[in-house]
């Protein structure tokens, strides 16, 4: 028996990174996964490596959302549970961020988070699950990553909304906030052909050493099994909570 067995859950820019790892865990589980992505080739070489639905998904639009949706529901009639996955960062000093740019990053990050809940709430009639992924830095700041800091602090904000208000549907909305994971995101070298990305994930373990107390960059597969535990119904008396995955990053500096 799996965590999950049966149950539909969409996870959103599933094509790589933590949600990969999340697709592939919930899959294991006994999920019917939904890989969700604008990455169609990675997508859905994923979907059909582990016998998952690929839905084209471009998050930021309404129409994305109501068309992903749609097909979901025509393939498996409903839907359980939703990971808000999908997001961007860009980085630069706040006053020298473009408009242009910082909408961009809210689209995706913010926007994205918004449409996904307000088109999947609805159609879980039987319950369900929503998790949206913030950040350590929805909980603090963070030197130029001002728009995405911005995202997601907003994205913790419409978490807690939610849970209040979908409570009553026993729907519950939580919040992943990983710190350092070693994605793409924050390891440019995975999206390099030419590059060791190995190498570059131990000048991050490096990096990190001085600044998180477990001395190393975390795991997509970690944040993976934290997203699992807020799907399944090993956390069924918890909704509205921001859930840390930081190595230990937020809880302070030592000086010794």
């Amino acid at each position: 028996m799996g965590k999950l067995d049966g149950r539909v859950v969409i996870v959103t820019g599933a094509a790589r990174g933590q949600g990969e790892q999340e697709a592939r865990l919930f899959r294991a589980e006994g999920a019917r996964v939904v890989v969700a992505d604008v990455l169609d080739d990675l997508g859905e070489a994923l979907a059909k490596e582990i016998g998952a639905l690929y839905v084209h998904l471009d998050v930021g639009t309404e129409d994305g959302w109501r068309e992903a949706v749609g097909l979901v529901k025509e393939a498996y009639g409903r839907v359980d549970g939703l990971v808000n996955n999908a997001g961007i960062l860009r980085f630069n000093a706040l006053v020298d961020t473009p408009l242009d740019e910082f909408m961009q990053v809210v689209q995706v990050n913010q926007v994205g988070c918004f449409l996904g809940m307000k088109a999947v709430a609805p159609e879980m009639a039987d319950g369900g699950t929503i998790v949206n992924t913030a950040s350590y830095t929805a909980l603090t700041g963070m030197a130029a990553v001002g728009t995405y800091a911005a995202t997601k602090h907003a994205v913790l904000g419409l978490t807690r909304v939610a849970a209040l208000e979908l409570a009553g549907r026993r729907i519950r909305v939580n919040a992943i906030c990983p710190g350092a994971i070693d994605t793409a995101m924050s390891n440019p070298a995975r999206l390099d052909p030419g590059a060791d990305p190995e190498e570059m994930s131990r000048a991050l373990d490096q990096l990190y050493r001085g600044l998180v107390p477990l001395g190393r960059v975390g795991q997509p597969e970690e944040v993976a099994r934290l997203a699992l535990f807020l799907t399944s119904d090993d956390s069924s008396y918890i909704t509205g909570q921001p859930f840390v995955i930081d190595g230990g990053w937020l809880a302070g500096v030592s000086v010794v």
